[in-house]
């Protein structure tokens, strides 16, 4: 957070959600532990990120899907306040009703007309079980959620690489096979997305945002 005088009053919010597959499948080969270390070592550069730029205030929302969805906070938190609680997996991959709770936070009435362009990060390591379709209409069907800069990243060879394309609006999905890649993949993911989001000052359409690394270094593939 700034100091400088009546830089607060100029902030425009800058909404990061992350929405983490916590179905069954995760439960194997020790996916869902990676994925909570994994976001826990992305927390500080997303810190970084908000302490970089005083024209934006950074807000924090996360859920967990499986069968139904649980946000892990009531309302979206400054970044510097957020404590991840770890994904506990069971259940099959409502992904649908994961993107229909976040079209339904990217409303205009939701977050307020002055809001940035949201940045959203999926992170699956299978198939939706349910309407993603449905989901993913809804969540373009919001000004906001179609103009959101989205990535996904894929966890494992069963990911469904063609659906986390579509809701990325083209272009591969980031990669990981092993811990190691998936810590790097979250990174990478989150911190594109949100100096993505917080560098156009009137976002008018999402996709895919580039990266700078490749997402295939080689290690061993657990996944």
């Amino acid at each position: 957070m700034t100091s400088r005088p009546g830089m607060q009053l100029a902030r425009r919010p800058l909404h990061f959600f992350l929405l983490a597959d916590s179905s069954g499948s995760m439960a194997a080969d020790g996916k869902a532990s990676a994925l909570n270390t994994a976001v826990r070592e992305m927390l500080p550069h997303l810190r970084a990120i908000a302490a970089d730029s005083p024209h934006i205030e950074l807000l924090f929302s996360s859920l967990s899907f499986s069968t139904g969805v649980i946000w892990h906070a009531e309302r979206p938190l400054p970044i510097d306040d957020v404590v991840w609680p770890d994904v506990i997996p069971g259940g099959y991959t409502d992904m649908g009703a994961a993107l229909c709770a976040v079209a339904e936070r990217t409303s205009v009435e939701a977050i307020g007309s002055r809001a940035l362009a949201p940045a959203i990060v999926l992170v699956s390591d299978g198939q939706p079980t349910d309407d993603f379709d449905h989901g993913l209409t809804r969540l373009l069907d919001e000004p906001l959620g179609r103009a959101a800069v989205r990535i996904a990243v894929a966890i494992g060879r069963d990911a469904d690489r063609e659906i986390l394309t579509r809701f990325q609006g083209g272009g591969e999905p980031m990669l990981a096979h092993n811990p190691e890649q998936l810590v790097r993949s979250i990174r990478l993911a989150s911190t594109a997305v949100t100096r993505a989001a917080s560098e156009v000052a009137v976002p008018t359409s999402g996709g895919p945002v580039p990266w700078s690394i490749s997402d295939s270094e080689p290690g061993e593939e657990v996944w």
